[in-house]
């Protein structure tokens, strides 16, 4: 399991215990009402949202706060019309960075990232020039402790490509069009999902070993991720668990 991957565990159950929930929120929400927008409003026909919309319920956003936001999606109700884009670019020591956005003001988001980029030792580049080094792929993260062997044997039942043990837990690989498919098999089998998304996955991956040099490249992933307009941000770092270790404490 990557530097980076660890990193957005960590991040992700530290949104959920402190401060940031509302954040979380926020951004959650955003993510349910533009899948709607796109694929329609029932979550049985439409594979993002209802993937979207157990994300919400994981992270406890409430149910009628959920409906609100699909009903917005699908033009129902009111609301702003939110703008999904992308931004690539370096970091500290040479790390690849993709920023995935959903914006209502294109001008005042690219000015924000371009800045946060630069504040904090990263260079934007033009669209492509990181994409290439990446492939999207679903995740569904599995509580262990579990038979490695029966597990192998689930999977590739559902038709996921692969896994790899993440501390007690496992960590399932999909196409991304599968994803919502392999989560529901493995949970038919008793297993117990902490989460399914899609993610992006670095082909290939920098390693970090100055604790100086991976502080600066986790300034940089939290300055970005703190943005309100960001859903997510991928990069192609692996950092030593020891650093990590401290970062998560």
């Amino acid at each position: 399991m990557s530097g980076h991957s660890k990193w957005a565990t960590t991040k992700h159950r530290k949104g959920a215990k402190d401060s940031a929930r509302a954040k979380v929120f926020a951004k959650l929400i955003r993510q349910v009402e533009v899948a709607a927008r796109e694929g329609g409003g029932d979550p049985a026909a439409n594979a993002a949202l209802r993937t979207m919309f157990q994300k919400a319920r994981e992270a406890s956003v409430p149910l009628d706060t959920i409906e609100r936001a699909i009903k917005r999606g699908t033009g129902e109700l009111d609301g702003v019309r939110y703008e999904a884009i992308s931004y690539e670019g370096y970091g500290p020591a040479g790390v690849a960075v993709i920023v995935e956005t959903l914006s209502d003001n294109r001008n005042r988001t690219s000015a924000e990232i371009k800045h946060l980029f630069a504040k904090n030792g990263g260079t934007i580049a033009e669209p492509g020039a990181v994409a290439w080094q990446f492939d999207r792929k679903g995740v569904v993260e599995v509580a262990g402790p579990l038979d490695e062997d029966q597990l192998l044997e689930w999977v590739m039942e559902a038709g996921a490509e692969n896994y790899v043990a993440s501390g007690a837990d496992f960590t399932v690989t999909t196409e991304p069009h599968d994803v919502a498919a392999v989560r529901d098999q493995l949970e038919q089998h008793g297993l117990r999902v902490r989460s399914a998304d899609l993610t992006l996955v670095a082909q290939n991956t920098v390693a970090i070993t100055s604790e100086g040099e991976a502080r600066r490249v986790l300034r940089l992933m939290d300055a970005i991720d703190d943005h309100d307009d960001v859903q997510s941000v991928y990069a192609n770092f692996d950092i030593a668990d020891e650093i990590l270790a401290e970062y998560e404490g």
